[in-house]
């Protein structure tokens, strides 16, 4: 665990990229709110280039995991031994009793110009761009938690005539050593 805090401690002193949406200083992927009720958003997500883990565990047990295994990745373990900038957030969706763990990769790359991962766990996806509700909490992302926030959100989509495509998406914005009413943290769908 140590390890871990020590990682994302680095990647957040990392270069950032100006010019593209940030949080405290690192890259988002690009979005636009189309509508906003109080924590909650329906935002238009553009494309972007993903870097992608499948693991197993638990809920918080495969975050670390997938962390690692990505954070590896953007900390030269890649064929050029290049550094690649941190971005927000760290997202986690469930798959088939595994999770994805997803880091988006700096708007400076290309699906073609990313250097290719010494981990052959890791692999590459160009997400098209959605149509998402997310609901932003602050607090330590506690499972039952989060799992209660996505129940709700789905209602409140149903309400507004949205519907919700597939499992919830789990976004992490801040190192783990953030005071817990500091951290921005959110869970969201696809919708249609």
């Amino acid at each position: 665990m140590r390890n871990l805090v020590r990682a994302v401690a680095m990647g957040m002193m990392m270069a950032q990229t100006a010019g593209a949406e940030t949080f405290k200083g690192y890259e988002m992927p690009p979005y636009h709110v189309e509508a906003q009720d109080d924590a909650r958003e329906i935002r238009v997500y553009g494309p972007h280039v993903v870097a992608e883990v499948t693991v197993t565990g638990d809920r918080g047990t495969a975050i670390g995991r997938g962390f690692s295994v990505l954070a590896g990745y953007i900390f030269g373990g890649n064929d050029q031994g290049a550094k690649v900038a941190m971005t927000v957030p760290v997202a986690q969706e469930p798959q088939g009793g595994q999770w994805r763990v997803l880091f988006m990769m700096p708007s400076a790359y290309t699906f073609g110009s990313l250097p290719r991962p010494n981990d052959s766990r890791i692999s590459f996806v160009q997400m098209q761009g959605d149509r998402q509700v997310v609901e932003r909490f602050s607090g330590m992302p506690v499972t039952a938690d989060m799992v209660a926030r996505a129940d709700a959100l789905r209602v409140w989509a149903a309400a507004r005539g949205l519907t919700v495509v597939g499992e919830p998406k789990y976004y992490f914005y801040d190192a783990p050593m953030t005071l817990p009413w500091k951290r921005r943290n959110e869970v969201a769908f696809t919708v249609k």
